[in-house]
């Protein structure tokens, strides 16, 4: 059973077709008219006496019967021929001697209308009527698109133009002439066989197939005979009776055979296969024949086999090298498609699981918006196509606008649109109680959602089938969309059907083959007795990630209360002998859970480069994503409804205890803590498998392919590379390379090691459906549970809600020495290092992630819990103290940030420091500036304040200022005496009325510094002869010409000095003022 057995078959719908175009119709023709009188019109007491029937013609034929002996009813019809238009002379009237034939040559057709002559209506010798019936009373009844009275007039290649004129006759023999003037100059004459000829002669199925130097045509016949003819020869090689292959049936030979079909296949195994299927009103029948030859060229049909079914209605049937496939249609127009081996003599039909149409009545929640509950179905990936709604939207609208083109995600917004305005202008009541409202928007949507139904029927309708020679590839062709066809898996087929014969080409022991099938009759009976209020609140139980299991027992309690359906559950379940094994097969089957990685396995690395090139491209199509993925959604389906029936049955286990168990108390034991478990986290794992192949993508920047589900965008972006790469593809054999890209794509659930689709998702911007996926399994799979919440704090990242984020990524910090994800978030690759080193990577991870998303307090937070952590490591420490100072500075918060840079370590703390003077400064907050006590940092913090003074523009920086405030705050009236160097240089560099100013307060303030210390400190020291104050920058070792600088004299200044400066400055502002233009020579 871990293979998927070509037992059974299941359909996924794919593209929509595009409508075909039809053709223009011909050239207009000038009006004509013609009449015609009957043979006896001159015959006194015939009833043709004095009757004739007279035509016009042009774009509709109009034909009248008239008689000037009685009057006739019914006597006038007129026939348009649609994209067509008559011929001159195009309309011909024959007499026969129990017919009126009428001949109709159109400029694309020829048609034939065979009608009762009058004498055969009325054959009485004597007329006593004064009112006759028209020979045109019933020519309502007849088909002019019949094969045997109409035919398409052949176009020759390269000829231009219509037919200018025509004529027409009937031979002796019975045959319809049409000579039609050929554009190209010939004449053109086209035949009908005689219409009274045998019906049994007509052909019903035609197909041919060319062999040596000949073409074999094989028609099959209303008379159920088979004919072979030669084109080369021109004459039938072989006719073979039908009913020759078919059992006694009373009256078959007057069967009709309008419902028989002729199907051929060529194989280089068995040569040509002839099927021919015989329609009987009860069942049908195939038979096979083999083309065999044998000397002198000459022809035999073998018979193969026969195979019966007891379907009627057959659509369509296709005949490959060892099998038939059959398409037919039920009483309710559903499609019923089988399959079966026709060279094993004990085979049998296969069932292909056709798609279900949508649910008629849709249940709606007391907890649910109706327009969301519709919306959801209408919109689901495997309901409805875009046709049907577009169709039913334009219905709806009552064709008010054409709608083409629209994608999935406007075409939602435009139903959406419609839906409520017409649920506004209905409404006349100005105030409504929110049951009512609710009861309107239920009426509304179900009546749309009911136009739906219709059209996706109709859409839905079978016509034909289509299989690959060469790839096995299944089509089902419908209406307005195609489906194809995919292997069923071995529990899924017997799920679904319950084939006994299953275990026959399997390895399973034949007691416990027939256990599994035993215990899924007793699923299947379950399932049939969950109503679906039931089943709805299974699934709802799920959505709410309450635990099944007590589910499972109130679902049980209503199961018992119907006595009969679980009296013979039980029943059955006393004939299982070995129920807990029979479990365990089953659970095998549905666990898709490894050991590995999907990633871990390569197989194409040995591969030509032509091959990896194919292999680039295969299964790459929007139509082959769709496919897979829907096909996936039908598995998770299928399995999720089995694993919620098994887990029911589970229970009554249970409950029967020692009544159906041999083994007693240890069985039930292992049954309520081993299997009971395993069947709830499955259903759980299927459930969040069946909501990600149907959960919507939201919109996202690059959208070429246009994905519908996440699932749909995981395989295009991610697995399908992963898939291939480890599939042996030497030949495109469709059951086998679609099995196992379902199989493998299906295997990415959440119990597995794998983490790709989680990354895809964040990758895509896909925040809610993450979300989604995190609450459906944090409750109970514990697999990549902190890559889990990693992804979860990233999501609530982008919603903007930064405390749960960080509170995940905590969560997560947890696990990061256990899981690879993780792991390789934190950069570090040797699985051997350190635990401690592997979480400071994280943390560094997760910071740059929380400052990228400007989050600088959620940095500040997680930068203080990880210092903790790296108490061992310095530079780590010394990175998160700086990130710490760095957000709280840019916060504004310069005591929080003067405090992480004392606790900062030395190497980082000057940057630190530097940073804070220059930002305080700029910022012009300069109270907080001076008074930190910058502990052990004194002298740094003026060396870093002296060291702007003397490097930027005295004009637009008054660091200077800064210093003597820092010095005078902390009692430093020496040091403070500072403004006596901005005094100097003001001097020397700016020559104005304000610099004077400045110089004077500047000298001032020197003067008042040095008169409060004590006179043996009262001086300070000055550069003498030009010299400068060394500048961050400048080379210490050469001047601006390349000499070594000379070594710089000092001069020392006392208070008398810095009076004669001061006086001077004085009286230069003086003159200033009086004399301004000499400020520039006394500055």
């Amino acid at each position: 059973m871990a293979a998927a057995l070509e037992r059974s078959m299941m359909e996924v719908c794919g593209f929509e077709r595009e409508s075909v175009q039809r053709f223009p119709g011909g050239l207009r023709f000038p009006d004509s008219a013609g009449a015609f009188h009957y043979e006896e019109s001159a015959k006194l007491q015939s009833i043709t006496s004095n009757r004739f029937i007279h035509s016009t013609s042009g774009d509709t034929l109009q034909l009248l019967e008239q008689s000037l002996d009685l009057n006739l009813l019914n006597n006038a019809v007129r026939v348009r021929f649609t994209n067509c238009t008559l011929l001159p002379g195009g309309v011909t009237i024959y007499e026969t001697l129990n017919y009126v034939i009428i001949l109709i040559c159109t400029n694309r057709s020829i048609h034939r209308m065979v009608l009762p002559h009058p004498t055969r209506m009325y054959r009485s010798e004597v007329l006593t009527e004064v009112q006759l019936q028209s020979i045109f009373t019933d020519i309502g009844k007849l088909s002019l698109q019949d094969s045997a009275h109409s035919a398409i007039i052949p176009v020759s290649a390269g000829q231009t133009g219509t037919p200018a004129t025509s004529t027409s006759w009937i031979s002796q023999n019975g045959h319809a002439h049409y000579a039609l003037a050929s554009p190209a100059g010939g004449l053109i004459v086209l035949t009908l066989p005689p219409h009274e000829q045998n019906a049994s002669d007509l052909v019903v199925g035609l197909a041919v197939h060319e062999l040596e130097d000949d073409s074999f045509i094989f028609s099959l016949c209303q008379d159920h005979r088979l004919r072979t003819w030669s084109l080369r020869d021109q004459v039938c090689l072989l006719e073979l009776d039908m009913l020759d292959f078919m059992p006694a049936i009373k009256g078959a030979s007057r069967m009709s055979g309008q419902g028989h079909r002729l199907r051929l296949c060529f194989s280089n195994t068995t040569g040509l296969c002839v099927c021919v299927y015989l329609s009987t009103p009860q069942s049908g029948q195939f038979t096979v024949l083999q083309l065999v030859a044998a000397e002198n060229n000459r022809y035999s049909l073998e018979h193969v086999s026969t195979l019966f079914t007891t379907q009627e209605t057959i659509v369509d049937f296709q005949l490959t090298a060892t099998d038939i496939w059959a398409l037919w249609v039920d009483q309710s127009n559903a499609a019923v498609v089988k399959y079966i081996n026709f060279e094993n003599s004990a085979a049998q039909w296969n069932q292909v699981f056709v798609q279900p149409p949508p649910d008629e009545e849709v249940h709606v929640g007391v907890d649910q918006d109706p327009r969301e509950t519709y919306l959801d179905l209408l919109f689901s990936p495997v309901r409805f196509s875009a046709a049907a709604i577009l169709k039913a939207l334009q219905i709806y609208r009552h064709g008010s606008e054409r709608l083409s083109d629209v994608s999935w995600e406007n075409l939602k917004k435009e139903v959406t649109v419609s839906v409520e305005m017409e649920l506004q202008s209905s409404v006349t009541e100005f105030e409504f109680s929110q049951e009512e409202y609710r009861q309107l928007q239920v009426e509304f949507w179900s009546k749309f959602y009911s136009v739906c139904l219709q059209y996706q029927e109709s859409l839905s309708t079978p016509l034909g089938l289509s299989i690959s020679s060469h790839t096995g590839l299944v089509c089902l062709l419908k209406k307005g969309l195609v489906s194809f066809l995919l292997p069923c898996f071995a529990v899924d087929h017997l799920y679904l059907c319950g084939d006994e014969s299953l275990f026959s080409e399997d390895e399973t022991e034949p007691e416990l083959a027939r256990d599994v099938l035993q215990l899924v009759r007793c699923l299947r009976m379950v399932s049939g007795a969950i109503s679906g209020s039931a089943a709805y609140e299974m699934e709802q139980v799920l959505e709410h990630l309450e635990p099944p299991g007590q589910a499972a027992e109130v679902v049980l309690e209503n199961l018992l209360s119907d006595s009969d359906t679980m009296e013979d559950v039980q029943n059955k379940l006393q004939d299982i002998r070995n129920p807990m094994a029979a479990m365990m097969v089953l659970q095998r089957e549905l666990d898709l859970e490894t050991d590995s990685d999907v990633t871990e396995r390569v197989f194409t690395q040995g591969l030509n480069l032509n091959t990896r090139i194919g292999l680039s491209q295969l299964y790459s199509s929007s139509l082959s994503v769709s496919l897979v993925c829907q096909a996936v959604a039908h598995v998770a389906m299928t399995r999720t409804l089995l694993c919620r029936d098994l887990l029911i049955l589970q229970k009554l286990y249970l409950r029967c205890g020692d009544n159906v168990f041999l083994g007693g108390g240890a069985h039930l034991l292992q049954l309520q803590q081993d299997l009971i478990p395993r069947s709830a986290q499955l259903l759980l794992s299927y459930h969040v498998l069946r909501h990600v192949s149907q959960s919507l993508v939201s919109s996202i920047p690059v959208d070429i392919l246009s994905p519908q589900t996440i699932l749909e965008l995981f395989y295009q972006t991610v697995a399908r590379k992963l898939i291939l790469s480890q599939m042996d593809c030497d030949q495109l054999v469709w059951s086998h390379m679609i099995s196992s890209v379902v199989h493998l794509l299906a295997q990415q659930w959440p119990s597995n090691p794998g983490f790709q689709f989680p990354e895809c998702l964040m990758t895509n911007c896909q925040y809610s459906q993450l979300q989604e996926y995190v609450r459906l399994i944090a409750p109970w799979c514990q697999v990549n549970i902190g890559s889990c919440h990693f992804m979860l704090g990233q999501c609530y990242l982008a919603n903007g809600e930064g405390q749960k984020a960080l509170q995940c990524f905590q969560e997560a910090a947890a696990e990061v020495e256990k899981e690879e994800f993780l792991m390789k978030l934190a950069g570090v690759e040797d699985e051997d290092g350190a635990t401690s080193a592997r979480l400071q990577y994280y943390n560094k991870q997760v910071l740059r992630l929380l400052e990228d998303v400007g989050q600088p307090e959620l940095v500040i937070s997680l930068s203080s819990l990880a210092i903790k952590e790296a108490e061992n490591d310095i530079n780590s420490q010394a990175a998160l103290w700086t990130r710490i100072f760095k957000h709280h500075l840019d916060l504004g918060h310069n005591s929080e940030a003067y405090e992480a840079l004392i606790q900062n370590p030395e190497s980082s703390q000057l940057d630190c420091l530097r940073q804070l003077v220059v930002v305080l400064c700029e910022r012009s907050q300069l109270q907080d500036l001076v008074q930190f006590s910058y502990v052990n940092l004194h002298d740094e913090v003026v060396g870093i304040i002296e060291s702007r003074a003397r490097g930027l523009d005295l004009l637009t920086h008054n660091y200077y200022e800064l210093l003597y405030a820092f010095h005078i705050n902390r009692h430093n009236y020496r040091k403070a005496s500072v403004m006596c160097e901005l005094s100097l240089r003001l001097t020397r560099e700016v020559r104005s009325v304000a610099s004077l100013q400045k110089q004077v307060n500047c000298f001032l303030s020197a003067l008042t510094c040095l008169r409060l210390i004590r006179p043996e400190f009262s001086w300070i020291v000055q550069p003498v002869g030009g010299a400068t104050y060394e500048r961050a920058g400048t080379s210490p070792k050469r001047n601006s010409d390349g000499e070594f600088p000379p070594k710089g004299q000092v001069a020392v200044l006392e208070i008398k000095d810095l009076e004669k400066l001061y006086f001077l400055s004085r009286s230069r502002l003086t003159l200033a003022r009086h004399h301004p233009p000499s400020a520039a020579i006394a500055g």
